[in-house]
């Protein structure tokens, strides 16, 4: 079978592609897939560019999907042929978070899935929505999920709230549809006016180009009447965080799911408190929340916006790619 590997200290050019047997037979509470696709993510760039060292030789890329080619004895939820998606926190199955690293994370702290075939346990897996793609299926692991955990599960997003989705990136683009989805309303931010194009096209019901308007969060009061938003998708950190609390209504909920501007700087911790807001630090979810989210997606027809796709052995074009910021939504492998 073809797979990744990450040479260490990291960089797009230590990724190699080579051949490798084929895994054998699952055993007791196992499963084997043929995987066809996987979709990138900042955390996944991060880890074969070396900003969060893994162990050398690492097989990269948290999301994986594809179909089930063997059950080991004692797997009764799935059977051959089905089509599945991983989870990012495989040991993670339900309840409160539990997991605050990603030691257990396929891709950084365990190998992951750029390869064509695993042999994992059943329980690592989901089934994929209906009618889904593989590549559709695989941007669910990741984004998908911390969206979905987001708005949903943290937020209890409901009909006629308003959520603010900051950039164009795989959980900006699936907040946006998610809201939609549920009856909410959205506004969403880019700096470029092609992308806030395709935002509108989406549903987005207000567009800000965060250039133009560096105090955006005045911007959505305005919009809001005073009020401010309901919730907010805070991917940026530190560099962007000020404006979301203004932008944020008065007992409001901001989830902070990125750090793309920096993983520390000054909050302005009076505001926060004034606004009585409650700031959420996330990392993805549980296989039961991608369980509920599944079914969610399949009762409401969303379907993924995918940038475009790579083959396997082109994963270091499809991180270029991503490193120049030109895509919208979603960036695939497919094998």
């Amino acid at each position: 079978m073809k797979v990744v590997t990450l040479r260490s200290p990291g960089g797009l050019e230590c990724l190699d592609v080579s051949e490798r047997d084929a895994p054998g037979e699952p055993g007791p509470g196992e499963i084997r897939v043929r995987l066809h696709a996987s979709s990138l993510n900042f955390h996944d760039y991060a880890v074969v560019a070396g900003m969060m060292p893994t162990e050398d030789g690492r097989i990269p890329m948290s999301d994986g999907a594809g179909v089930i080619e063997a059950v080991g004895k004692g797997v009764d939820e799935f059977k051959v042929g089905d089509a599945v998606v991983s989870c990012f926190f495989p040991y993670w199955q339900d309840g409160p978070a539990r997991v605050g690293d990603f030691t257990t994370t396929p891709g950084d702290g365990i190998d992951g899935y750029a390869r064509e075939q695993v042999v994992r346990p059943a329980t690592w897996f989901t089934h994929a929505p209906k009618g889904y793609s593989h590549a559709e299926a695989a941007t669910l692991t990741t984004a998908g999920l911390t969206a979905w955990r987001a708005l949903v599960v943290d937020g209890q997003l409901k009909a006629g709230d308003t959520v603010l989705a900051l950039g164009t990136g795989g959980v900006s683009i699936f907040a946006l549809q998610m809201a939609k989805m549920m009856g909410a309303r959205v506004i969403a931010t880019s700096s470029s006016d092609e992308k806030i194009e395709r935002l509108k096209e989406l549903g987005a019901d207000h567009t800000l180009n965060y250039k133009r308007e560096p105090e955006w969060g005045k911007r959505v009061q305005e919009l809001t009447d005073g009020r401010g938003v309901d919730h907010v998708i805070e991917v940026g950190g530190p560099g962007t965080l000020p404006q979301s609390i203004d932008a944020v209504r008065i007992g409001g909920h901001i989830s902070l799911i990125g750090v793309l501007t920096g993983r520390g700087g000054e909050i302005p911790t009076a505001k926060l408190m004034a606004k009585q807001a409650r700031l959420k630090g996330l990392i993805v979810g549980s296989r039961t929340h991608q369980q509920e989210m599944i079914r969610g997606l399949e009762a409401g027809g969303l379907r993924p916006v995918i940038d475009r796709s790579f083959a396997l052995d082109e994963i270091a074009d499809a991180f270029r790619h991503e490193e120049s910021g030109r895509h919208f939504g979603k960036i695939c492998l497919e094998f």
